[in-house]
């Protein structure tokens, strides 16, 4: 169905009710296994909540909303071409987002790809809501890029604290601390986990919706320029407990999730 013909919420979607139960469940299971990230989906899905279906609506039916639903960009698709962005300079977003994806292993169709372990196309509904919903998955790599979180367990989870103030769907925020949780149990670490997913509530609370801005656009500039026009503040606070964790003498694979040791 083409994106102009989908109606903003299929008659069978299920637009309330959170259920913490089963997102403790799912997060049991990603306990167990990290790499079973496919149990991320399951959690954010249990607790997704009224508020980001409205976030959806409202930016679905907006002008910027309907030129991008107009131009019907394939976002991974495009963020997986990196020869379109070879003229582009070396300080400009697809640069650093080329180099990032590079040397981390990642595209943007790895992404699709382990979300539909959770959820197959056949599944899902086949509506502009979720059509947003698949934007906020497109665009999470561009949030890494932006704010200067790293991969780590504590960029992850203070990525989630600022993602969550930008997307309102509180199973972001449950993984944020219940990861910080983990990291400070598992570590035994002094740094100031905690405040670092609060600093990052904050400043993604600050910045412009990441998720709402013009992809092609935003690769194409240079990257303190679009840091300062979408108001992204460093985190200084994560940077400092990564310095921290270095000084107690924590090694790099006891500070990266061993999903990110395996890349």
């Amino acid at each position: 169905m083409a994106l102009s013909d989908r109606p903003l919420v299929h008659p069978d979607r299920k637009t309330s009710g959170i259920r913490p139960l089963k997102a403790w469940r799912h997060f049991r299971k990603l306990v167990a296994d990290k790499e079973d990230t496919a149990q991320v989906f399951h959690i954010i899905e249990s607790l997704k909540g009224k508020r980001s279906h409205e976030q959806a609506w409202n930016f679905v039916q907006s002008d910027e909303g309907r030129r991008f639903l107009h131009n019907g960009t394939d976002i991974p698709a495009m963020l997986d071409d990196h020869g379109r962005w070879a003229d582009c300079g070396p300080n400009t977003v697809a640069a650093r987002y080329i180099a990032f994806m590079k040397r981390e292993g990642l595209s943007a169709a790895g992404l699709v790809a382990e979300s539909h372990k959770f959820n197959p196309p056949e599944n899902r509904h086949d509506d502009l809501t979720e059509w947003y919903f698949c934007r906020l998955r497109d665009t999470h790599d561009f949030f890494h890029i932006l704010t200067e979180y790293g991969r780590d367990a504590l960029g992850e989870a203070a990525l989630l604290g600022f993602s969550y103030e930008q997307n309102l769907n509180p199973g972001v925020l449950f993984i944020a601390y219940a990861g910080a949780r983990q990291i400070k149990k598992g570590t035994g670490t002094s740094a100031p986990i905690f405040a670092a997913i609060n600093e990052g509530r904050r400043l993604g609370k600050e910045a412009r919706k990441l998720a709402h801005m013009d992809v092609e656009q935003v690769m194409r500039e240079d990257i303190d320029v679009a840091r300062k026009r979408l108001n992204v503040g460093r985190p200084e606070t994560y940077f400092r407990c990564l310095e921290i964790m270095r000084e107690e003498g924590l090694t790099e694979d006891q500070i990266m999730p061993p999903q990110q040791q395996a890349a």
